[in-house]
């Protein structure tokens, strides 16, 4: 019986989390969305909790406990704050898969070679690759985002610099296959440390040659890389709906990623081997230029000849914390008779 309301519990969850994310593309029923997302994860944590395999309850109510500890703090950023608090999100994220893929590694293969098959080391392996890549990658992301002081937020570029990050990632898949052609060989103890010490540093090596103002597209793709790792932590677990959900956020984060790119005429492959900060200089390009200041009144003047004023809100206006002059912009225009709005 157990059984049966967890699963159902499951489906019901899957169904929300769809509907949450129909719901987020409109500021219109933005709110009904993430009552729909925390609805459907109180679902998955119940119905994970009731399941007759969970035996120790303490640990937890624990980490529900350090789980609201950290989300209420996080949830009171001011708006310019949020991609690095996504950042944050996405790094305890991929930490989690990596732990729990960590964990899965040594339980069974103290249990017995019988228990680490080569489809869970395939799975581990990716988890892990994935996660502890996410964990480094969002951590730095966040810090560029923060201006952290020993964070460089230039990109930091330097000869060979794709070729040998993606070395590290051939290296790490190479050990991992190694793995999964023999999960309990005698070398299994120093090669799976070495694939999370190469996927930490891979993460690093991946944000470095970013520079700051392109995080927000950046983190959109760790937010994809979030999601497969708790695709492969679902198959560890041999939980449908963490495969189910890790697939929605990893298409939604890939999807997101790809459209970021075309907005801003950049291939997706550029992103993806981290070489965001080598940006081409255009023929005849100057050296310094200079910019003149224009007031939302001298702006409003330009306008005026319009009869349709369409206003494009981005990351660029919270970050200037410019949306009250705009929002005075919009007045003036009014006032005016133009007809304006805010595009959604």
């Amino acid at each position: 019986m157990i059984h049966h309301i967890s699963q159902f519990s499951y489906i019901a969850a899957t169904a929300l989390f769809i509907f949450s994310l129909y719901w987020m593309n409109s500021p219109k029923t933005a709110r009904k969305s993430v009552l729909a997302g925390v609805i459907a994860m109180m679902l998955a944590v119940i119905a994970t909790w009731i399941q007759p395999e969970i035996v120790n309850h303490f640990w937890i109510v624990v980490a529900i406990l350090a789980g609201f500890a950290v989300g209420v703090p996080l949830s009171r950023v001011p708006l310019t704050a949020v991609p690095q608090r996504t950042a944050l999100s996405h790094a305890f994220g991929g930490l989690a898969a990596g732990l729990v893929g960590t964990a899965k590694f040594y339980l069974w293969s103290t249990e017995g070679p019988e228990h680490l098959t080569a489809f869970r080391m395939g799975a581990i392996v990716a988890e892990v690759i994935l996660g502890f890549l996410t964990f480094t990658g969002s951590l730095m992301a966040a810090g560029k985002l923060q201006e952290i002081k020993w964070i460089p937020q230039r990109p930091v570029t330097y000869p060979l610099q794709n070729v040998s990050n993606i070395g590290l990632l051939v290296i790490a898949a190479g050990l991992g296959v190694l793995l999964v052609m023999n999960p309990t060989g005698p070398w299994a103890w120093i090669a799976f440390p070495a694939i999370i010490v190469l996927a930490l540093m891979f993460g690093v090596l991946l944000i470095i040659p970013i520079g700051g103002a392109d995080m927000p597209t950046v983190i959109s793709i760790l937010n994809a890389y979030a999601g497969l790792s708790a695709v492969a932590m679902g198959f560890v677990l041999d939980n449908k709906l963490l495969i189910t959900a890790g697939a929605l956020d990893g298409s939604s984060g890939l999807i997101l990623s790809i459209i970021m790119c075309k907005a801003m005429n950049r291939s997706f492959t550029n992103v993806l081997f981290g070489a965001f900060g080598q940006v081409q200089a255009s023929k005849g390009a100057a050296g310094d230029k200079t910019y003149k200041e224009e007031s939302f009144e001298g702006a409003a003047q330009v306008l005026e000849q319009a009869s349709l004023v369409v206003i494009i809100p981005g990351y660029g206006m919270a970050v200037a914390q410019a949306q009250h002059r705009v929002r005075e912009l919009y007045d003036l225009l009014k006032k005016k008779g133009i007809t304006a709005y805010a595009a959604s």
